[in-house]
């Protein structure tokens, strides 16, 4: 098969969306299905170069910004006309972040991440809101096939779309093998003092907006501040977007010496940032999977998340899980981790043990069966 794929995300980094696109299609180079691949990039000016190994492939540039090409990909689906030549020749296009563009001559296969501008509209942008309102209705129906990356995101497309379940393959997200309990301490204690980070922290990471829950998590974490807890609380990743809220609470609370902002984090780096902590919270209201959490447990930090979305469907037991908005809960969560050694042992050890059940390789295989049964016809 002539296989395009859309990789726009991994190429300006995005941090969800974009790490979807390149460990998933790093993971599909490495089978030996003797299938070619392309990546389709839609970019003005000097273009973000692909990271290793997606850098080997051919790509197809379409020179436009993002809100261009959401907006040529609006008017052609509403005029039907197909953008095959966009894309160029190929048996399939896999649409990776929710834009699927109007084809005649090849298949496609859609991935839906979430549903989250339907459940918590005011944490999108409004004209973000409003073009997935319009159009995910469209791109649903024209997909020969839909990739969900949890059971919740079925549920959600049958619940809100009436998508039927056999229309739906249910993927998880898998982890990196660089996600491992580092073999040389040293080399956490030198991103520590390169990032100049304490000796004891809370992490998060994660893109910094509101559906991430983070003023719960400062509230909590003043809480136990409050009570004598020494541990800082560290929040690492990107700006997103209504982040400013969050800079405020900080300051409000009066936690600027205790609360450390990193911002973006090489990827290279974030193996040792995880390991680094004493606890990873991750209080998000709404996953469509939840990437991060898996990636603590697969280094041996013990988790605290919410109990909401697809959530408990990667952490399971292996983690505490608490309301998302139950900022007494979360408190507790945090300090039980931090004062019983014995239950942080416990939780690195079931989380090492659960994280080992999701790779990219496994996504792969099942995506490639996608792939096939689209091409040639059958579920």
């Amino acid at each position: 098969m002539h296989i395009t794929i859309d990789l726009s995300a991994a190429a300006r980094r995005h941090a969800g969306l974009g790490r979807y696109a390149q460990e998933l299609t790093a993971a599909l180079l490495a089978l030996p299905s003797g299938d070619a691949y392309c990546a389709l990039v839609h970019s003005v000016g000097p273009a973000e170069r692909l990271p290793p190994p997606l850098d080997t492939l051919p790509v197809r540039r379409v020179p436009l910004n993002a809100k261009p090409w959401r907006l040529g990909v609006l008017l052609a689906s509403f005029a039907r006309l197909p953008l095959d030549h966009v894309v160029g020749p190929c048996d399939l296009f896999h649409a990776t972040e929710h834009l699927l563009p109007p084809l005649r001559w090849a298949r496609s296969v859609l991935t839906v991440h979430d549903l989250i501008f339907r459940f918590f509209p005011e944490h999108h942008l409004p004209l973000n809101r409003w073009y997935l309102t319009l159009m995910m209705p469209r791109f649903l129906r024209a997909a020969d096939a839909i990739i969900a990356v949890s059971e919740q995101t079925r549920r959600d497309l049958s619940a809100l779309y009436g998508v039927a379940p056999e229309r739906v393959w249910v993927i998880p997200e898998g982890v990196n093998p660089r996600f491992r309990p580092p073999d040389h301490p040293a080399a956490v204690t030198a991103l520590r003092e390169r990032l100049g980070l304490p000796e004891r922290f809370i992490l998060y990471l994660g893109t910094i907006e509101p559906r991430k829950n983070l003023l719960t998590l400062l509230e909590a974490y003043r809480a136990l501040v409050a009570a004598g807890e020494t541990a800082d609380l560290v929040i690492a990743g990107r700006r997103g977007w209504l982040f400013a809220p969050v800079f405020a609470r900080v300051r409000e609370l009066g936690l600027e010496q205790r609360v450390h902002f990193t911002g973006w984090v090489a990827e290279e780096d974030l193996p040792f940032l995880l390991a680094a902590a004493q606890v990873f919270a991750f209080p998000s209201e709404y996953e469509g999977f939840g990437l991060p959490p898996l990636e603590a447990m697969a280094v041996g930090t013990p988790v605290v998340a919410a109990n909401a979305a697809a959530l408990p469907e990667v952490v399971g037991d292996a983690g505490l899980l608490v309301p998302p908005r139950d900022v007494a809960a979360l408190a507790a969560a945090l300090q039980r981790v931090l004062s019983d050694e014995e239950l942080a042992r416990t939780l690195r050890a079931r989380g090492l043990a659960r994280a080992r059940r999701f790779s990219w390789e496994k996504a792969a295989l099942e995506t490639l069966a996608v792939y096939r049964a689209v091409v040639g016809g059958c579920r």
